[in-house]
C-alpha cells in the first residue's frame, strides 16, 4: 500500500514522504495511529494544503521533546525483584514497570513511548529506549536488583552476576583444596599422583578420600 507519512517513521521516511508498506502494517498501525494517510489523489491534495501547518506543529513538538529529553536522558529506574541465585527473575520487568518507575522520578511518559523489545528477566543494568518524539529518542537505565545494596553496587558499575559467579567458583576451588581433590577431575577419577604412588599408599589415600566423601 502507498501511504503519505505524517511524521518521521524510522527506516521509512519523514513527514510528507510517499512510501510503500505492507497492507497489514498500514491498516493495523500507521493509519489507525494517524501516522500516515493513504496516498490517493484526494489525500495528497489535503496534505499539500496543510503541509506548512503540519511541519510547523511537528517542529514545535520536537522542540518540546528535546527539552524533556535533556531531563530524562540517563535516568536510572531502580527495580527490586526476587530472583534465583543465577539472577533469573521470578517474573519480569515490563513497560508498565518502567513507566511507573520514571513517574516516581518525576518523568511522565506514555507506555507507547517506552521501547523495551522484550520483558527484562535478569538482574543487572539494562538500557531502555524512550521515544519522546519520532525524531527524539533517549536512553534510560533499568537497574534490576534483588536488594537496595545490590542496586547500589550495579549503579557504581559492578557486574553483580559476574561477581557472584566468580565468588561461587572461588568457593568451589577453596573447598577442593581443603579436601585435597583436583577440581578438574571427573567424578570417581583418581588423581595422577595416586596412580604413581606405591600400591599400599594409593590404597590408603583412596580409603582416606572415600572416608572424607562419606
Amino acid at each position: 500500500m502507498d501511504i503519505i507519512l505524517l511524521e518521521r517513521i524510522e527506516k521509512l521516511g519523514t513527514i510528507g514522504d510517499v512510501v510503500t508498506v505492507k497492507d497489514g502494517y498500514a491498516r493495523n498501525f500507521l493509519l489507525p495511529q494517524k501516522k500516515a494517510l493513504r496516498a490517493n489523489n484526494a489525500n495528497k491534495a489535503v496534505f499539500e494544503a496543510n503541509r506548512e501547518r503540519l511541519e510547523k506543529e511537528n517542529a514545535e513538538k520536537r522542540t518540546v521533546a528535546e527539552a524533556s529529553g535533556g531531563k530524562v536522558e540517563g535516568a536510572e529506574v531502580v527495580l527490586i525483584r526476587a530472583a534465583s541465585n543465577a539472577g533469573q527473575l521470578y517474573g519480569s520487568v515490563s513497560v508498565r514497570d518502567m513507566v511507573a518507575g520514571l513517574a516516581e522520578l518525576g518523568h511522565e511518559v506514555d507506555k507507547k513511548q517506552v521501547i523495551l523489545g522484550a520483558p527484562i528477566k535478569l538482574i543487572g543494568m539494562h538500557d531502555v529506549t524512550v521515544a519522546l518524539h519520532p525524531e527524539v529518542h533517549v536512553t534510560v537505565k533499568a537497574n534490576v536488583a534483588r536488594s537496595d545494596d545490590e542496586a547500589e553496587l550495579q549503579s557504581q558499575g559492578v557486574d553483580v552476576l559476574a561477581q557472584m559467579f566468580a565468588d561461587e567458583q572461588r568457593e568451589i576451588e577453596e573447598q577442593a583444596d581443603a579436601n585435597r581433590i583436583d577440581p578438574s577431575l571427573e567424578p570417581g577419577e583418581i588423581p595422577a599422583e595416586l596412580l604413581d604412588a606405591p600400591e599400599g599408599e594409593a590404597a590408603e589415600a583412596t580409603e582416606e578420600t572415600s572416608e572424607d566423601d562419606a
